[in-house]
């Protein structure tokens, strides 16, 4: 049996578009999701964010839900698209959801950690380029001071952006994520402007508005091994680690993007003056804590075929229902190389968790053991990685509740909670159980 500090910050995890619905409610305008997701092909059996879990309407059956697992914290986002629906336009409306969110969680002594940006940006932006136009950086800035001005008060912990990479990469480069672009180019760029409009943000909150909490950044991260042992898999596993990880790891770290992928990239970027004079300084402003979404790790192998020369390897690991390797011993790994390459900073683990193929039996019971095992495994060697000393400083489980999964629409159920999207009707995993008994018990 493995054991947690009673400082150890037990959480679970959403973000606004994957469960309020509501989308045309209190004054919110479509967001880059709605317009996606209603374009044809681009979603699993055309499913929206329309209704979602209609949490929205639900919130307090949800906040009873956190009650009832006792956990200590509570991850969520903030829908840009109420709180701006048009361009210097701020909607009150909106931002009252996020208050009574916020004040009913506190009353109830669970602590808001808010993700200002978990992906849907508004329409209106991307009308104007999105993230690939600077000025997005502005526009992000001006919703970012709003969140602190009317939440700081009740919020435990910020975090600025969810998975820059996913925003970026999958969004402009692989098209697969809203808006739906495929070039690398605009992904950069878009990559780069998010992380500015990161370190701005960090650098308003303490030095202009006086904010006294602790404020982060969240990133995807997978730790990359070569399928074989040549040389050409282990560039393979290089670049894949360049694009995903180091890309955004040494900016934020180091204060300078990786030089191999830089050259890598060249014959897809015109220019590299998208990175103007101080913005490295601005992504690298230190911050207090460092949130890292985990689900598994990654195996490459050498691909000529391949523009960056890697594609994904056959793995006889087991899988989550997502396909996605299950590999805890790996995440420890992962944790100790960026211990060792990164940061001593406190690492938060915003994120981790499993789909699978859950079954709501006749008499309410989901018994989804594979999830049950995949947690217990991570959280396992979570306390294991805090025994060697590395700072794990809390974990949020993803998700609290089935939800929208992005392109994979609702086919997918990542929660916790199993949800009927008929009825709305919430039903507590075996998952949820368990999580409960190792929240009480502070051990695994």
């Amino acid at each position: 049996m493995k054991k947690f500090s009673k400082d150890f910050i037990f959480g679970t995890a959403t973000s606004s578009y994957q469960i309020e619905g509501a989308v045309a409610v209190d004054g919110r305008t479509p967001s880059i999701w709605d317009t996606f997701s209603r374009t044809p092909g681009k979603v699993n059996g055309g499913d929206t964010g329309d209704v979602a879990c209609d949490h929205y309407h639900r919130m307090e059956e949800d906040i009873e839900i956190l009650k009832t697992l006792g956990v200590d914290s509570y991850r969520f986002s903030i829908a840009w698209p109420r709180i701006f629906p048009q361009q210097g336009q701020y909607n009150p409306e909106g931002m009252a959801f996020y208050k009574k969110l916020v004040n009913r969680l506190v009353e109830e002594n669970i602590q808001p950690l808010v993700t200002i940006y978990h992906w849907d940006m508004p329409q209106w932006a991307d009308d104007q380029g999105g993230w690939v136009n600077r000025d997005s950086v502005e526009w992000f800035m001006e919703f970012a001071k709003k969140c602190f001005e009317e939440l700081d008060a009740s919020v435990a912990k910020w975090l600025t952006h969810n998975e820059p990479w996913c925003a970026a990469m999958l969004g402009y480069h692989q098209g697969v994520h809203a808006p739906g672009h495929t070039n690398l180019e605009e992904a950069l760029k878009a990559a780069h402007h998010i992380l500015l409009s990161h370190g701005k943000a960090v650098q308003y909150y303490k030095d202009v508005f006086g904010g006294t909490k602790d404020i982060g950044i969240t990133l995807n991260l997978s730790p990359v091994y070569a399928a074989g042992e040549n040389v050409n898999d282990y560039l393979a596993a290089n670049n894949f680690d360049g694009y995903l990880n180091r890309w955004f790891l040494d900016p934020l770290f180091k204060g300078q993007y990786p030089i191999d992928m830089m050259n890598l990239f060249s014959k897809f970027v015109h220019t590299y003056d998208f990175i103007q004079d101080g913005d490295l300084d601005i992504i690298s402003t230190p911050t207090d804590f460092f949130g890292i979404n985990f689900y598994n790790r990654a195996l490459m192998e050498f691909s000529a075929a391949s523009e960056f020369l890697f594609k994904p390897a056959y793995s006889d690991y087991p899988k989550s229902g997502m396909g996605w390797d299950i590999s805890p011993n790996e995440f420890k790994e992962l944790i100790h190389r960026l211990r060792k390459e990164y940061t001593h900073l406190p690492i938060y683990i915003t994120e981790n968790g499993a789909a699978f193929d859950d079954v709501l039996e006749a008499d309410g019971q989901v018994h989804d053991k594979n999830r049950v095992d995949y947690v217990e495994k991570h959280l396992t060697a979570v306390a294991e990685l805090n025994e060697e000393g590395m700072n794990i400083a809390g974990y949020y489980l993803w998700s609290l509740l089935d939800n929208f999964e992005w392109a994979f629409g609702y086919e997918k159920r990542f929660g916790i909670v199993y949800v009927d999207f008929q009825t709305q009707n919430r039903y507590l995993k075996d998952s949820a159980k368990r999580y409960a008994e190792v929240i009480a018990s502070r051990s695994v």
